[in-house]
């Protein structure tokens, strides 16, 4: 080191003046040097961004210390629910029960001849064993005093393809009473349908053989030209690369029995995977020998036979499409599926559990699991569930009254457009297929939330021993949710004038998509969401104005769906009224308009007329929904001296059916056309459809409009039919699966001046503010006891677990293996049907 810079740095007496300035100046200019560093850092340590939040953020993933003294959270089990009668009267039947009432049909004097191992069409054969309601009288009767009045002798309907006689016939039956005994009788159900014979043609769907079997029988010959041309065979072998679908209607009276069938890719999510192959198919009558392919159609080319197809592909005719490479060829796993597209792709903090809810002081609704009841703050039903349409709820009470004897749906319409014969041929009507029958277990923590209470479920399925029950586990969930929002609230500065009502209702789940929720002001909602596979078609130009492309080759096809419900208000008693309720404009004049705005004023004003004819009650919205129909009883009054009711009111999507005159919808879906109809309560018209009415559009079994004949409806037992639904017009965030973000559709029964004030005040989970003295200070406030911040140590949810259904012979004993797994898939009929040989 140099003299010079010795001395500089170290300062020493012998330094020049020149070094003495620069040392004064330089050791005031490192320490701001020193201390800016020190501030820098300090900053960048406190405030340094989290690095890495898309990928690594384990550090915000931890358990706080349980605060001193914080007590476990009391299991999420609900109090045993005290039902107003101790019987079910619509629960449905064990497993005990129905095995009971298939041995009693098994007995020879009856002489049903039934064939319980393998039954072909041409056999006698058990379809449906289920509970039958009893007559609304006798079940009021017993409702109105279970202590003393006992209760209505219990029975099952039971459902017959008699294929085995000479003119092959359906058969209604009811067995009972039950339990079996020598006072239990076999007897038609009479006076409930609008012809006298069920045709056979129009059968319900037995697991599928009946079609699997036709095509194994049809398609060895069609292998050649179907690899050729579509890339896929169908042998009935296990490693079929393609698999069937149905359309319906198969008949238009009875007379014959045909469908179109096209064919998808035997890959997941087939559905969106279809082929530009079809084929109409004749399954008439009982000799499945006779069973054909009466004509076949090929990208809009028509070949009456099969012979005439084959030769046209031989001979060079036949204009076969560019070949289309298998989706499940290219990737890892199937466009179609359910993988995430893309695993590498993350959303920020998505790697966290979003949150879920916890009852921290226990749960506050009550279940009797045994017997189906459910209540909660006033509201209490029992549930019922059947073969074809599920979940349905009944005596529905509020705060000790009934509001509501039946609701639950009855049938769901869903008719396509397109330019190709299966698409252009379909119009489903869901209860065929048993909507109730294809029925999973709901998914805890994914369906229903975790801390749900989840009750199963029983129906009758055919099989080829004979019949099976199936028990569905978790079938139905049963929770509370807070909603986030106040059913009621207001700000103000007067005494009482500012605080709110938390939002809590009850839901009742099934399907995952259908919800009945409960408030706490007596309104209850009816939703229905769809999600699930579209039936997607094949994609060429032709079809863009019925549809959206969703892949290279297919596309979602234009369709309604129509959920009919049926609503049996019993507003204080059976003796209602139906009151609509419009608004219109008007321009009136009064002595106190001066010129300053001219001598008359532009409103709005309310017309009020009762319909006194069922003939009158088939009702479509109006414009702008400037109007609402409501059960009332004009002998009860409120307070106020206004008739009480209950209003149905539209929610979201209040759609009817948009084609009317198809053929194919001929008579059978009737109920489609309107918003809603209110009729006469019967229980001869105990609904407004069947299972048969898909396949006999042209001379239903069941003729909605045939409830409607003139009768009086004033002060008289009353029901609503009310529809909701959806014109989905598919796009391409329909692939995989439709959403239920848009695709879902609700209606309201909701109290009309039933009530004298609004009833939810009742509730102590609120809050009432009083302004403060003085400007700046705290509002004082009244939570009424209810400390919304009660907390304790919640249990962590159960292990994710998934099981399918389980199922018993008619013998009772449980089913395992082959067996089973048909049972399980059951669900797929007919929209996924392997051939069999």
């Amino acid at each position: 080191m140099s003299p010079k810079t010795t001395a500089i740095a170290s300062g020493a007496p012998g330094a020049s003046p020149a070094a003495r300035r620069l040392r004064d100046r330089g050791v005031p200019a490192f320490l701001v040097f020193c201390g800016t560093l020190v501030c820098l850092l300090t900053y960048y340590t406190l405030h340094r961004p989290i690095q890495g939040a898309v990928h690594d953020d384990s550090d915000l993933l931890h358990t706080q210390t349980p605060k001193p003294n914080l007590k476990q959270c009391l299991p999420a089990t609900p109090p045993i629910a005290r039902p107003p009668a101790p019987i079910n009267l619509w629960a449905p039947l064990s497993v005990a029960e129905i095995a009971q009432v298939h041995a009693f049909l098994r007995r020879p004097s009856l002489g049903l001849n039934l064939t319980v191992t393998n039954a072909q069409t041409n056999d006698n054969s058990v379809f449906l064993i289920e509970t039958h309601p009893p007559p609304k009288a006798l079940a009021l009767e017993y409702l109105s005093d279970p202590a003393t009045k006992s209760p209505p002798e219990r029975h099952a309907r039971v459902v017959m393809h008699l294929g085995g006689q000479e003119q092959p016939v359906i058969k209604d039956y009811l067995v009972g009473p039950l339990p079996v005994s020598e006072r239990t009788m076999l007897e038609e159900r009479r006076g409930i349908y609008h012809r006298e014979d069920i045709p056979y043609n129009a059968r319900g769907f037995n697991l599928g053989p009946e079609l699997a079997r036709l095509l194994g029988q049809i398609m060895p010959p069609l292998a050649e030209p179907m690899q050729a041309l579509l890339g896929g065979v169908a042998r009935g072998l296990p490693n079929d690369t393609l698999v069937a679908g149905a359309s319906a209607p198969w008949g238009i009276d009875g007379s014959f029995r045909r469908a179109w069938i096209s064919w998808k890719r035997n890959i997941p999510g087939s559905w969106i995977n279809p082929l530009n192959l079809y084929l109409y198919v004749d399954m008439s009558g009982t000799d499945s020998s006779q069973y054909k392919v009466l004509k076949l159609v090929y990208d809009k080319q028509v070949f009456p036979s099969t012979a005439a197809f084959l030769e046209a592909f031989h001979n060079g005719t036949l204009k076969p499409l560019p070949p289309v490479d298998d989706p499940s060829s290219n990737d890892t796993h199937p466009w179609s599926s359910r993988y995430r597209p893309d695993p590498s792709f993350k959303l920020d903090l998505d790697h966290l559990p979003g949150p879920r809810s916890v009852p921290f002081a226990g749960l506050r609704f009550r279940v009797d699991e045994r017997i189906k009841y459910v209540s909660w703050m006033g509201w209490g039903m029992y549930l019922g569930f059947d073969r074809d349409m599920g979940l349905s709820l009944w005596d529905i009470r509020f705060r000790n009254e009934r509001i509501i004897y039946e609701l639950a749906p009855q049938d769901a319409l869903a008719q396509y457009s397109g330019t190709n014969p299966f698409q252009q041929t379909t119009a489903w009507l869901d209860r065929y297929f048993g909507m109730g029958q294809t029925v999973r277990p709901l998914m805890p923590s994914y369906d229903c939330p975790h801390d749900s209470v989840f009750l199963s479920a029983n129906v009758f399925v055919p099989s080829e021993h004979g019949g099976n029950t199936v028990v569905i586990d978790r079938a139905i969930c049963v929770f509370e949710m807070d909603t986030t929002r106040p059913i009621t609230r207001h700000t103000g500065y007067g005494d009482g004038e500012f605080g709110a009502v938390k939002g809590y209702v009850l839901v009742v789940r099934t399907i995952s998509t259908w919800d009945y929720t409960f408030h706490l002001d007596g309104t209850i909602e009816v939703r229905v969401s769809a999600s699930g596979y579209l039936q997607g078609a094949h994609y060429v130009p032709e079809e863009d104005p019925y549809g959206s492309r969703i892949w290279h080759n297919a596309m979602g096809s234009l369709h309604d769906h129509v959920i009919n419900f049926k609503v049996d208000l019993d507003i204080l008693g059976t003796k209602n009224s139906l009151l609509r309720t419009t608004t219109s404009q008007e321009e009136v004049t009064a002595p106190w308009f001066d010129d300053d705005w001219g001598p008359t004023v532009v409103q709005q004003k309310i017309t009020r007329e009762y319909i006194e004819n069922e003939d009158e009650a088939l009702i479509k919205y109006p414009p702008n929904i400037q109007g609402s129909c409501a059960i009332v009883n004009q002998e009860e009054k409120n307070k106020w001296g206004t008739v009480r009711g209950y209003t149905i009111h539209p929610g979201v999507n209040f759609v009817h059916n948009t084609v009317v005159g198809s053929p194919r919808l001929k008579e059978n879906a009737n109920w489609a056309r309107y918003n809603m109809a209110v009729s006469k309560r019967k229980d001869s018209e105990p609904s407004s459809s069947c299972i048969w009415n898909l396949h006999l559009p042209g001379k239903p079994v069941v003729n909605f409009h045939n409830f409607f004949d003139g009768e009086n409806i004033t002060q008289e037992d009353l029901v609503a039919w009310v529809n909701v639904g959806t014109h989905h017009l598919p796009q391409a965030e329909d692939a995989p699966n439709t959403r239920t973000t848009t695709a879902t559709t609700s209606f309201f029964i909701a109290p009309l001046n039933y009530f004298d004030s609004d009833v939810s005040l009742d509730s102590l989970n609120a809050v009432l503010l009083t302004p403060p003295s003085a400007p700046g200070e705290p509002y004082l406030h009244d939570n009424y006891g209810v400390d919304q911040g009660t907390t304790c140590i919640p249990d962590p949810p159960s292990p994710f677990t998934y099981t399918d259904v389980h199922a018993y012979d008619m013998d009772g004993r449980k089913v395992f293996g082959t067996d089973l797994k048909k049972l399980q898939t059951m669900a797929y009929a007919p929209h996924r049907i392997m051939a069999e040989l």
